[in-house]
C-alpha cells in the first residue's frame, strides 16, 4: 500500500495570472520540501493543459510525484505519475485500464456511500470531502465535517485524503480525524514556500 505524504498540494491555473505565477508556485512548493502535487485544470482545452503538465514535469523532473487532475489520456501525454478521477469523471477501473498498473489512481467522494463503492475499486487512495466550506469550486458538494471524516476512515484502509477547506489553521484536527494527507489550495497561494512549511510543522 502506498504512503502518502501528509501534505497534498493542488496547483489550479485558475488561482494565477498566467502559466508562469503557476510555475513559479510550483517551484517554490518543491524547495520547501513536497513530494507530491496535482495538476488541476477545469477551464483550459487539452492542448494549453498538456503544455502546463509537460512545464511542471520538465521543472519538477523526479523529485515530485505529479498527479493529472481528470484526465487519463493528459496523465500519459505528460508522463505524470498518476491520475485523480471525480464522480464525473471516468470510472476508477476505466482510468485504470488506460493509465496501467504502476501508475497512481485516486478517486474523489463526497459522502459514505461513495467511498464504500470507491473502496471496492483498484485505487490507491481515496479523498473524502469537502471537510470544511470551500471557494475553489463552483457547485460544491455538501460539508461532511470532521465527522464525516471519521466515518469515512472506520470504511477504508486505503491511504484517506482529506480536501476541502483545509487551511493551516484547522489542519491538524483534519489529521487527528483519521486523514493520512490534506489537500490544500488556497492556503499554498500566498508566499507557497512559507506556507508549505508552516503546514509540514504543523503535520508533524
Amino acid at each position: 500500500m502506498l504512503q502518502l505524504p501528509r501534505l497534498y498540494p493542488i496547483l489550479d491555473p485558475a488561482c494565477f495570472g498566467d502559466s508562469a505565477e503557476m510555475l513559479a508556485a510550483a517551484e517554490e512548493l518543491a524547495e520547501a520540501g513536497i513530494t507530491l502535487l496535482q495538476y488541476r485544470n477545469k477551464a483550459g482545452n487539452a492542448r494549453l493543459m498538456l503544455e502546463e503538465a509537460r512545464q511542471l514535469k520538465a521543472l519538477l523532473g523526479t523529485n515530485v510525484k505529479l498527479i493529472m487532475n481528470d484526465r487519463s489520456d493528459l496523465c500519459l501525454a505528460a508522463a505524470f505519475d498518476g491520475v485523480h478521477v471525480g464522480q464525473d469523471d471516468l470510472s476508477a477501473e476505466s482510468a485504470r485500464r488506460i493509465i496501467g498498473a504502476a501508475r497512481w489512481l485516486g478517486v474523489s467522494t463526497h459522502n459514505p456511500q461513495q467511498l464504500a463503492e470507491a473502496d471496492k475499486t483498484s485505487a490507491d487512495y481515496l479523498a473524502i470531502g469537502p471537510i470544511f466550506a470551500t471557494n475553489s469550486k463552483a457547485n460544491p458538494d455538501p460539508v461532511v465535517g470532521l465527522e464525516g471524516l471519521r466515518r469515512a476512515r472506520e470504511l477504508t484502509r486505503k491511504p484517506l485524503v482529506a480536501i476541502g477547506g483545509i487551511t493551516r489553521a484547522n489542519a491538524r484536527s483534519v489529521i487527528d480525524a483519521g486523514a493520512d494527507s490534506v489537500a490544500v489550495i488556497s492556503d499554498l497561494l500566498r508566499d507557497p514556500r512559507e506556507s508549505a512549511e508552516e503546514f509540514f510543522r504543523i503535520l508533524g
